[in-house]
C-alpha cells in the first residue's frame, strides 16, 4: 500500500481519482528580434536603461501558474500491479523536475523515456515542456490506466503540441522492444520502428520507485545498458525509497533492495580513478534534496527517499 491516498475515504477499494496541484514557472518575459548587419537574429530579452543609463535586468516574478492534474490510481495492489498506485518517490522526482523547470531550460524540447511509468504522472508533468514523451511499463492493466490518465490530462500539454505515447517495455526482454508496422486495436501499446528510433534519440530517462525487487533491478539495468548505449547520449534520473526488512542472513533490519541497486553504480570520484579496461559502467551522483524545494504539497517527503543522476559510460565516451 502506498502512502499517497489523496482524498480517499476510509476502507475504499478499487480505482480512485485524486487531484494534484503543480506550480509552473510564469511565462517568459517579452521578447523581440534584433537586426544585426541587415539580418534578423533569434529573439532576445527586451532591454531598457534607467535614468543613469545603466542596464535594467528583468527579474523573474515569484508568481506561479498552478496546474491541476487528475490521476486515477489504486489504493492497494499486488506486486505485479504496483504501477496502479502513486508512490512517494514519484512525487519527489516531480519536485526535482519542477525545480529544474524553474531554474533552467534543460528539459525544454527534449525526448523523454520513462521506465516503469505506472500512473504516468511524471511523464504527463514533463509533457508541459518536452517534445516527445514515451511512458513505458509492463502489463495491460497498468498500461490501460496510464493511457486513461494521459487522456484525462491532455489539456495540460495540448498547447505545447507534445507527443505522448504509452508503450509496453518488458525489462526481462531488454531493448529494443518488438515492433509492429501499425497498432491493431488489441496491440495498442506496441511499438512501430519509427517510435523505437525516436525513443533511442531521447536525452532524458526517468524512473521512480522501481527499486524493490532484486530480479527486477537486474533486469532494469540490463535494459538501461542496451538503451543508453544506443542513439543519443542519455542521462537517467531515478528516484527511490529505501525499504527496510528484517534479514535472517544479516540478523538485522536492512534495505537489501537498495544494496542491490548501489552495486551497479560507481560514484564520480571512483570513476575518475578507473582505467578504461574497467569500462563500461554506470556512474551515479546522489542529488542533494535539501536544495530541492517541496513544490508538491500532497505528500510527506521523509528521510528515506533519494534521487540519483545516472550516466552510462562506455569505452567510446567519457563523463562530462
Amino acid at each position: 500500500m502506498s502512502e499517497v491516498h489523496l482524498g480517499c475515504p476510509p476502507n475504499f477499494s478499487g480505482p480512485y481519482i485524486s487531484h494534484f496541484t503543480f506550480p509552473f514557472p510564469p511565462p517568459e518575459v517579452n521578447t523581440q528580434s534584433v537586426v544585426v548587419n541587415g539580418e534578423e537574429n533569434l529573439p532576445c530579452q527586451m532591454m531598457s536603461l534607467d535614468e543613469d543609463g545603466d542596464l535594467v535586468l528583468p527579474r523573474r516574478t515569484k508568481q506561479t501558474h498552478n496546474v491541476r492534474m487528475t490521476i486515477q490510481h489504486s489504493i492497494t495492489s499486488s506486486i505485479p500491479t504496483v504501477g496502479l498506485q502513486v508512490w512517494k518517490a514519484e512525487l519527489v522526482l516531480a519536485d526535482f523536475m519542477l525545480h529544474s523547470m524553474f531554474s533552467s531550460s534543460d528539459f525544454d524540447g527534449v525526448v523523454v523515456v520513462e521506465l516503469g511509468a505506472g500512473t504516468g504522472l511524471l511523464g504527463i508533468l514533463l509533457a508541459r515542456v518536452a517534445k516527445t514523451v514515451f511512458l513505458t511499463d509492463h502489463g495491460k492493466d497498468v498500461l490501460k490506466n496510464c493511457a486513461l490518465n494521459v487522456h484525462l490530462n491532455s489539456e495540460i500539454f495540448k498547447e505545447h503540441a507534445t507527443s505522448v505515447f504509452v508503450r509496453e517495455v518488458d525489462w526481462f526482454d531488454s531493448w529494443p522492444p518488438e515492433v509492429k508496422q501499425c497498432h491493431p486495436s488489441d496491440e495498442r501499446f506496441s511499438w512501430t520502428p519509427s517510435e523505437v528510433e525516436e525513443a533511442e534519440k531521447a536525452s532524458l530517462l526517468l524512473a521512480a520507485d522501481v527499486i524493490y525487487n532484486d530480479d527486477l533491478t537486474d533486469a532494469l539495468f540490463g535494459t538501461l545498458q542496451k538503451l543508453m548505449s544506443r542513439g543519443s547520449t542519455k542521462v537517467l534520473y531515478l528516484a527511490l525509497e529505501k525499504r527496510y526488512n528484517f534479514s535472517l542472513s544479516d540478523l538485522d533490519v536492512v534495505a537489501n533492495g537498495y544494496s542491490c541497486f548501489k552495486s551497479y553504480l560507481k560514484d564520480e570520484i571512483e570513476f575518475s580513478s578507473l582505467e578504461n579496461s574497467k569500462l563500461p559502467c554506470f556512474v551515479g551522483k546522489l542529488i542533494d534534496l535539501t536544495e530541492i524545494p517541496q513544490y508538491v504539497r500532497e505528500y510527506d517527503r521523509g528521510n528515506d527517499v533519494e534521487v540519483w543522476q545516472i550516466r552510462y559510460i562506455s569505452p567510446c565516451n567519457s563523463i562530462g
